[in-house]
């Protein structure tokens, strides 16, 4: 569960601020204070909001009196991000919140956009802490956390062969947790982990398509050599590259709109519409046309056109984690 800075323990707080980059983190303490809204008013609208749809004025008529009086969560992501003109609102809305309506405001953290954070913190917001996970015992720690939360007991060996099995995500790994804890009766061990996970392909591939389409190439190389390193066939690694940089191309060209609305248009699940939109900061439409034809190439190179297969991954990853970064450069 995301961990929380201050003492605070009222979820309807009129500001939540979730800090940090780790994107299970930060839906987490959205879903917390939407529950709890939802149990106080079962009516409440809830409004997920990215900056490009807070425009200067927005927030003015997003926190005006409604005629029936109903709750209101206003969730603000990539705050890092907003304009100066609606910082500025929100600086001016925190002196003075409206009733009944809960701000949620999810900021990166760092120095963009610091003025709207100290703000935030100067009206007394209650504060959760959304770290990156960036160290193996520090998913380790989180994997004991979920068996913990669910009241399961799992063994240390366990924990480890899991962590070992899905990699560095923390929405697989606690998806890999909650259907553990749903299948097996008793202690979990090592036994049964390595029944349902160890040397799973599908999670190690997918691990490398995130990291390479964030950017991150140390991190994509590092996944896509310990893939290969546990058998996983190339074919699928390359499958999984395909499928990470045509849903930026897909979400970057989608009309704007609510997660649900584009995964009904996309075809993909509302999660990866939120997942997939965090990947997308840097790319740009040359980046995606690039990315593809590193993806082309390295199919044709594990397919049989080229003498070694993990050099056209290796190459086609490092291209698409520059590909992501060409409006940064």
């Amino acid at each position: 569960m995301a961990t929380r800075k201050t003492s605070s323990d009222d979820l309807l707080a009129p500001v939540t601020l979730a800090v940090g980059q780790e994107d299970l983190l930060l839906d987490r303490a959205v879903r917390e204070v939407v529950a709890a809204a939802r149990a106080a008013d079962a009516d409440t609208d809830v409004r997920d909001l990215a900056p490009e749809q807070l425009q200067p004025g927005a927030l003015a008529e997003l926190t005006s009196p409604s005629l029936f009086a109903e709750r209101k969560v206003l969730v603000m992501r990539n705050a890092q991000d907003l304009p100066a003109d609606t910082v500025k609102e929100i600086k001016a809305y925190l002196d003075a919140p409206a009733e009944e309506i809960t701000l949620v405001l999810l900021h990166a953290g760092g120095a963009k956009g610091k003025g709207l954070l100290d703000a935030a913190r100067k009206a007394g917001a209650r504060e959760v802490a959304c770290p990156k996970t960036t160290k193996p015992a520090e998913r380790l720690t989180f994997v004991r956390q979920e068996f913990r939360s669910l009241g399961r007991s799992a063994t240390p060996e366990a924990c480890q062969a899991l962590v070992d099995s899905i990699g560095s995500d923390l929405r697989e790994l606690a998806s890999a947790v909650a259907q553990l804890t749903a299948d097996v009766d008793g202690t979990i061990d090592e036994a049964v982990v390595g029944r349902y996970y160890t040397g799973r392909a599908e999670a190690s591939s997918f691990t490398v398509a995130d990291r390479a389409v964030e950017g991150r190439a140390a991190e994509a190389l590092e996944a896509l050599r310990w893939s290969l390193s546990t058998g996983v066939a190339p074919v699928l690694i390359t499958s999984a590259l395909a499928q990470g940089v045509r849903a930026i191309g897909k979400l970057s060209s989608a009309r704007g709109g609510r997660p649900a609305d584009l995964a009904r248009e996309l075809g993909m699940p509302p999660w990866k519409i939120d997942r997939v939109r965090q990947q997308m900061r840097g790319w740009t439409p040359d980046g995606v046309a690039v990315a593809l034809r590193a993806v082309a190439e390295a199919d044709a190179g594990v397919k049989g056109g080229g003498d070694d297969p993990e050099y056209a991954l290796e190459k086609a990853v490092v291209a698409i984690a520059r590909a992501a970064r060409m409006r940064r450069s």
